[in-house]
């Protein structure tokens, strides 16, 4: 299990520094600086969570069962979350009006909410000393 969150960290890490490269390079010159700031949002998101699971994945004192449990909500989180953003913020490009799927944003930052809640829980639930 270790392996895989620590992959999937690696994974999201690497897409975020890609997005971020694509955002301040190719984006700058095709959408607004607020839009531009929202894209930037995702990324830090997304950064943040590829950081939060290589703590998850190198930690021994959280069982693999809350592993788990925090790498799907992580990863749907992200999807949901820094991934509708991308969609939003890159709006004024597209053909298709990506502002119906807005509604996910917040599922997906719920998701991501429940993932730190759930560690915390099982941390502070744990008789493990650090």
């Amino acid at each position: 299990m270790n392996r895989k969150i620590i992959l999937t960290a690696l994974l999201l890490g690497v897409i975020s520094i890609i997005f971020g490269a694509f955002g301040a390079h190719a984006l700058k010159k095709l959408i607004d600086e607020n839009a531009l700031v929202t894209f930037e949002t995702g990324v830090r998101y997304q950064m943040f969570h590829a950081l939060f699971l290589l703590f998850l994945g190198s930690n021994t004192m959280i069982q693999e069962k809350t592993k788990k449990a925090v790498l799907i909500l992580v990863i749907f989180g992200v999807i949901l979350f820094s991934g509708s953003i991308y969609f939003l913020a890159t709006n004024a490009i597209t053909a298709f009006d990506f502002k119906v799927i807005g509604f996910i944003t917040p599922i997906g930052g719920l998701l991501l909410i429940l993932a730190w809640t759930i560690l915390f829980v099982s941390i502070f639930r744990s008789k493990s000393k650090f």
